[in-house]
């Protein structure tokens, strides 16, 4: 009985522990990124933390999609096939000069982007900054 009791106790224990952790670790101010590239942009980012910081007083603008609204502060993970799917359809619609200004609206409004939806914005950005 007193092994069973002990080891409740030491799994309790790393839980707290862990919770903790994780609670300090969000709460951390992320290590800035050196940059790679000439123009201060390291390029990790859909939309520039250089521009961002610049734009303190950037509006939101919307690209007909109010309804993504709703999935702010939702870990992209999170997202349900439907959430996805009105992600994917806003994002399959925009041109790609809009790509970039879409980003940018959705940072402001925390909102995440599905990782496969992320990486192809971020090939776009790419695109458009390597030809700038």
């Amino acid at each position: 009985m007193l092994p069973l009791i002990l080891f409740i106790v030491l799994v309790v224990v790393v839980v707290v522990l862990y919770e903790i952790r994780e609670r300090q670790r969000a709460k951390a101010p992320e290590e800035p990124k050196t940059s790679a590239r000439p123009d201060g942009c390291c390029g990790e980012h859909l939309v520039c933390e250089r521009e961002t910081l610049l734009q303190t007083n950037a509006e939101i603008e919307y690209y007909d999609d109010e309804e993504l609204d709703a999935f702010a502060g939702i870990a992209p993970e999170d997202f349900t096939p439907a959430q996805h799917d009105a992600i994917a359809q806003v994002f399959y619609t925009l041109q790609e000069s809009d790509v970039p200004g879409w980003c940018r609206s959705l940072q402001l409004r925390n909102i995440a982007l599905p990782p496969d939806i992320r990486e192809e914005a971020l090939l776009i950005v790419r695109e458009r900054r390597s030809h700038t």
